[in-house]
């Protein structure tokens, strides 16, 4: 059955070259929903889009860095140019690297700012211009769920997600007599290259912490993006919805 409010509407989305953001675009794209699609990477983006068009939804892309603030002019420049419109921006470009604060390089530190902290407020601030016009939107940022249950190595990465959740509550405190809805998703140990790592160094740790006792599915997550851009979830605004199999909880 298909979400309703996504089909032909205009929707970015950040970091889709890959993992959580590949299966969100993948996800809307099957929505009939209008892409424009972000990575620094151009090959696995271009077969992205592709994968989206197969779905017959429009797809664009743009090959550049979300922490330069040059790049959240461009793309929504572009989905301007090419649809008319911008329904939907997702910020799922994200940057992790796994060290004691201690030891962590300064470009380390830089990465994981530029991309998590001012990626996020770069493309948001550029989406508001044609969403305050049109008086309607949805920004949906990733979080993690390292945000409220950091562990040793993360802090620079924590830190920044914890950025992600304030400027979600704080956006949507603005914003919502614009009727522009403002969420977050904190996803937790989904199956990606990102997690891989950690999974084969102390997999069965891990799943002890997890409630369900099994990773997330990437799809899992695209699925919760999806019900966030459409109309079945108007009433949600300013929510950080945990989608981590209960991670810590029990």
């Amino acid at each position: 059955m298909q979400l309703s409010g996504l089909h032909n509407k205009v929707a970015v989305i950040t970091g889709a070259s890959r993992g959580i953001g590949r299966a969100v675009a993948e996800r809307l794209a099957g929505e009939r929903t209008h892409l424009v699609l972000n990575s620094r990477k151009e090959e696995p983006l271009k077969a992205v889009a592709e994968a989206c068009m197969a779905h017959e939804a429009e797809t664009v892309y743009l090959c550049a860095d979300v922490g330069e603030a040059a790049t959240a002019e461009q793309m929504v420049r572009l989905a301007l140019h090419r649809f008319g419109r911008l329904d939907v921006l997702v910020n799922c470009a994200g940057a992790v690297i796994e060290a004691p604060l201690g030891i962590l390089e300064d470009e380390e530190i830089q990465r994981q700012v530029a991309t998590n902290v001012l990626g996020v407020t770069w493309m948001s601030r550029a989406a508001l211009k044609p969403m305050l016009k049109q008086r309607s939107g949805v920004i949906i940022n990733f979080s993690s769920v390292l945000a409220a249950r950091p562990g040793r190595g993360n802090a620079v990465y924590a830190g920044t997600k914890g950025y992600v959740e304030s400027f979600t509550r704080a956006m949507a405190a603005e914003l919502g007599r614009k009727q522009i809805r403002v969420n977050a998703i904190a996803p937790g140990i989904i199956a990606t290259d990102m997690t891989r790592p950690v999974m084969n160094l102390a997999g069965a740790a891990v799943l002890e912490r997890i409630g369900l006792h099994r990773v997330g599915t990437v799809q899992e997550v695209a699925a919760v993006a999806a019900f966030l851009a459409s109309d079945e979830a108007a009433y949600i605004h300013g929510a950080v919805i945990a989608v981590d199999g209960a991670f810590s909880g029990f």
